[in-house]
């Protein structure tokens, strides 16, 4: 690390190389085999640390440069989805968090390793010793917003729509807003990228389904969120039957939690009390100060939660309840129907 001139890492970032046995918790380490099989050498690996440890202080031409005191400790750090997880506030076991940037994902922190390779999610170690953190990833959430303004409404082409408004999403939200729950059954699919989770299929493509003459702007608008959201409820399926309990309640982070809009239509469309995570597009930041903090003693694993604010929570409409389940189906329903279809269409 430039910080401190030490060549290290942690057991959480390591394991993104899976050169490492991290079946016991409490003995993670380089495994031969997977060594011999990477072709690497473990004399050329840094040794390995837990996110808390502190490798030691700062370097000085690194404090001059960053007006620091040459006092200040490095603390090992994690990556970005392990400090999303500390920054949502979610820490205790099966307390889980929902992100939604340009992809997303649901995870909890779990006592037990376990994997599940047929909907490509599994726990790895978590940047809070000696815990795993359940993994899975949606390709594409937030990102199909910009997929509408890009491509869609202000596209840099013939029909000269100008370049977007600085408020662009602020505008797609009151539409969104405007527009009926349901959007008047229009149903969009995000996998605009394939998709990893619930399903690991490279070639399904995404799409607006059932457009009538009548449908106007802000349902389309609409339904890129509830797709994204039923999406989330199709991985929120195999994530509970993973962990075998309901998550009752998660902490969304992320862009996609800055605008009331979306988190209550993921509260309606879950079915799951959803609590809106104060300042959500800074959770990485939070989540690396918290695990600093932790490090160096000012504050205890137990506490995190504490430090992290729920700007506001919303509850499902019951009202919504059978609309949901209905578009839930069929959204299901298109891909089953359909992963033919696009496998061929993706050659």
């Amino acid at each position: 690390l430039r910080l401190t001139g030490r060549f290290a890492a942690s057991f959480d970032s390591i394991t993104l190389h899976w050169v490492t046995d991290n079946r016991n918790i409490d003995a993670i380490n380089y495994d031969p085999a997977l060594l011999k099989m990477a072709g690497l050498e473990r004399k050329k690996l840094p040794d390995l640390k837990q996110a808390v440890d502190i490798l030691g202080p700062i370097l000085p031409e690194v404090a001059a440069d960053l007006g620091l005191s040459e006092q200040v400790q490095v603390v090992m750090g994690t990556p970005d989805i392990h400090s999303a997880a500390i920054g949502s506030g979610a820490v205790r076991d099966y307390a889980a968090h929902l992100y939604v940037g340009t992809s997303s994902w649901i995870a909890c922190h779990l006592p037990f390793k376990k994997t599940d390779l047929f909907h490509n999610m599994a726990t790895l170690p978590s940047a809070i010793p000696g815990r795993y953190l359940l993994i899975n990833e949606q390709e594409i959430a937030g990102g199909a917003l910009n997929f509408l303004r890009d491509n869609v409404f202000f596209a840099d082409d013939g029909l000269g729509t100008g370049p977007a408004p600085a408020d662009v999403f602020q505008r797609f939200d009151r539409l969104a807003t405007a527009a009926p729950p349901g959007s008047g059954g229009v149903i969009f699919a995000p996998w605009l990228q394939g998709e990893r989770t619930p399903v690991d299929d490279s070639k399904v493509r995404g799409g607006f389904h059932n457009v009538s003459l009548s449908t106007t702007r802000g349902e389309l608008i609409r339904a890129v969120y509830e797709g994204v959201a039923l999406n989330s409820r199709w991985l929120l399926h195999y994530v509970e039957r993973f962990i075998k309990r309901q998550l009752d309640e998660l902490n969304l982070v992320g862009g996609g939690a800055l605008g009331d809009v979306w988190c209550q239509i993921y509260a309606d469309v879950l079915g799951r009390t959803i609590h809106q995570v104060a300042d959500p597009i800074q959770v990485n930041a939070r989540g690396a100060g918290l695990l600093g903090a932790v490090g160096l003693g000012y504050i205890s694993v137990d506490e995190i939660d504490k430090q992290v604010e729920i700007a506001a929570t919303y509850e499902p409409n019951p009202a919504n309840q059978k609309l949901y389940d209905n578009l839930y189906a069929a959204f299901t329903d298109l891909y089953k129907q359909n992963r033919k279809l696009y496998a061929e269409l993706s050659k």
